[in-house]
């Protein structure tokens, strides 16, 4: 690795690319994976019997490019958000990375600023420096928590151009008021900042949960963006998508590649988008497997923050290499996100969870690994 690194250094690479590592959690074949926050339910026998039927049909005419307006996958997308929103509301492309990707391209690059508030998804300073897009870290509450009040004092001071708003956020699993929201875009206008809330894991929310989606009437500069990879399970079709006035669509149209949804991928998505309430049977299913994560890493004397996601966020942990290693000579794989005393677990199934649970409880009995015993 580090002859290729080497070799690499050679090249005439960009200078903000320079030194960086690609994007990645652990890829490592184990029984029990819940590292990166997929969907472990398999697809109902309906959806998937749906999504063959699609594709198939699809293939018939792969000799041809597909609908480069994606305008059924659009029109699917829109009535299944709701809150009034229309097709020209609506972009999709390869993976919620990607809708963001052209965001930045659009109202990002060579002399502006995206801000960010860690931790939060580690991919936002990738995709900010694969658009020459700088990138300005704000800074969170010691519980990891935002304000209104603190947020839009670090926008107003810092006058981005674009601003990333993760709720629930990763990794820390929880959910933005929308007064976060409002303040933020208020505090925006003088940069006439774009605001991005992503909401990748917004089915999970507990009930009563607000979206931001009720928020974008009136707010031209304001995005909300979602994925089919995790309440979808379509993790491995790579499906994301935007809500935001029909101007930001047209901005988006500027850069994006053309046919960039293949006729397979649009397939896939408007089959799952016909079977919305099958899929959303297994979000509540994992649900209660996070609630029931909370609960027993609390009893066991953790400190899981409360999730809104299809995952929790741990702390408590002294030693969480130990910890790591641990579960995965057991055959469960969780993620190090790399802050000290913590880590993080996706809600699997009923069996996975159990498995993850019996045997991180037996780790803490064996030595003295968390802060709290």
């Amino acid at each position: 690795m580090n002859e290729r690194l080497n070799r690499l250094a050679n090249l005439p690479l960009r200078e903000n690319l320079q030194g960086l590592e690609p994007y990645g959690a652990p890829q490592i074949d184990v029984p029990i994976q819940l590292n990166v926050n997929e969907n472990t339910h398999p697809l109902p026998p309906e959806v998937h019997r749906a999504i063959v039927e699609e594709v198939s049909a699809a293939a018939m005419g792969l000799n041809r490019y597909p609908d480069r307006e994606f305008t059924e996958l659009r029109e699917r997308l829109a009535a299944y958000l709701g809150h009034g929103l229309e097709a020209d509301n609506v972009w999709a492309a390869n993976g919620s990375n990607e809708v963001l990707q052209q965001v930045m391209q659009a109202f990002g690059g060579p002399g502006r600023t995206v801000m960010g508030f860690p931790p939060t998804y580690s991919m936002y300073p990738l995709l900010a420096s694969g658009t020459d897009t700088a990138y300005l870290a704000g800074v969170r509450s010691a519980d990891y928590g935002l304000s209104a009040i603190d947020a839009a004092a670090q926008v107003r001071e810092a006058a981005p151009n674009i601003i990333l708003l993760c709720s629930p956020n990763n990794p820390t699993g929880t959910a933005l008021g929308l007064d976060v929201v409002e303040a933020v875009y208020e505090a925006g206008a003088a940069s006439n900042a774009i605001v991005i809330v992503d909401e990748a894991y917004a089915e999970f929310a507990h009930n009563g949960t607000p979206s931001a989606l009720s928020l974008l009437p009136g707010r031209e500069r304001l995005i909300v963006s979602r994925t089919m990879s995790k309440a979808f399970a379509l993790a491995g079709a790579r499906l994301g998508y935007l809500a935001a006035a029909p101007e930001v669509t047209d901005a988006i149209r500027l850069v994006r590649l053309p046919y960039h949804l293949s006729a397979v991928t649009q397939a896939t998505a408007n089959a799952a988008l016909k079977h919305v309430d099958a899929l959303l049977a297994n979000v509540e299913d994992i649900k209660i497997q996070r609630d029931r994560i909370v609960n027993e890493l609390t009893r066991m004397g953790l400190h899981p923050a409360s999730s809104d996601s299809n995952f929790v966020f741990f702390g408590g942990i002294k030693d969480t290499k130990a910890i790591w290693n641990g579960l995965l000579e057991a055959g469960v794989i969780i993620r190090d996100v790399g802050i000290p005393g913590h880590l993080r677990v996706t809600a699997g199934t009923e069996a996975e969870t159990t498995a993850f649970l019996v045997r991180l409880e037996e780790l803490l009995d064996q030595g003295p690994h968390t802060l709290s015993r």
